[in-house]
């Protein structure tokens, strides 16, 4: 059985949403073996961090936070969908060739899975694509991007999904893994009271396709 960790590694240098210094982890170690018996480290970072999941909190103020989110709901099967050739971002008619069912959780492969630095180009969820995956059903959506829109006034995709209760998941790392079905595991940090949470994200191959 193989298993993909899809999760982007936590360090000081890793990329961060349009690099802002702000949002960038800082780690430190505050205790070692020159005046201790043992070493410990802390750390702070940004929520949206990485790869993450968000709550409706996010963007809604009316949404729930993470405490709203059954687990249940980030372990089962997934779909893994090919879309490297788009370009800008993915439409409705991306999406329709890829013959979507209710209640899938899909994950979108693009270019971005190459990308080791922020790209303001980053591949995004366009506005009628979001508004497919609402007709279609869907539990939740997950993209390589370290958000799922860009420059969108408004920010309608993360509206439109957290309205007809879709799942978001951000951060994903998806270039080694090719497009099908596997078994999902995506556990967020236990926060309670956030918008969103760091996520180790596993993909099992063979299991439950």
């Amino acid at each position: 059985m193989k298993i993909y960790d899809v999760s982007m590694p936590i360090t000081e240098e890793m990329p961060v949403y349009k690099n802002k210094e702000t949002k960038k982890p800082s780690i430190r170690v505050v205790q070692d073996f020159d005046t201790a018996t043992a070493r410990e480290s802390r750390i702070e970072m940004d929520v949206h961090c990485g790869t993450h999941v968000d709550s409706p909190l996010h963007m809604l103020p009316e949404g729930g936070t993470m405490s709203t989110i059954p687990i249940e709901r980030l372990v089962g099967q997934c779909r893994v969908l090919d879309l490297t050739d788009v370009k800008e971002s993915i439409t409705r008619a991306d999406l329709e060739k890829h013959e979507i069912k209710e209640g899938e959780f899909l994950l979108f492969k693009t270019r971005n899975s190459w990308e080791d630095v922020f790209d303001f180009e980053f591949v995004f969820l366009a506005e009628d694509g979001a508004k497919y995956l609402i007709e279609k059903g869907v539990r939740g959506v997950g993209t390589d991007a370290l958000g799922i829109e860009r420059a969108q006034p408004g920010h309608p995709t993360h509206k439109s999904l957290f309205r007809a209760d879709i799942l978001i998941m951000e951060g994903l790392r998806l270039k080694e893994v090719p497009a099908g079905t596997y078994f999902m595991v995506a556990a967020p940090i236990k926060l309670v009271h956030t918008e969103a949470a760091p996520a180790r994200v596993l993909l099992f191959e063979g299991i439950g396709a």
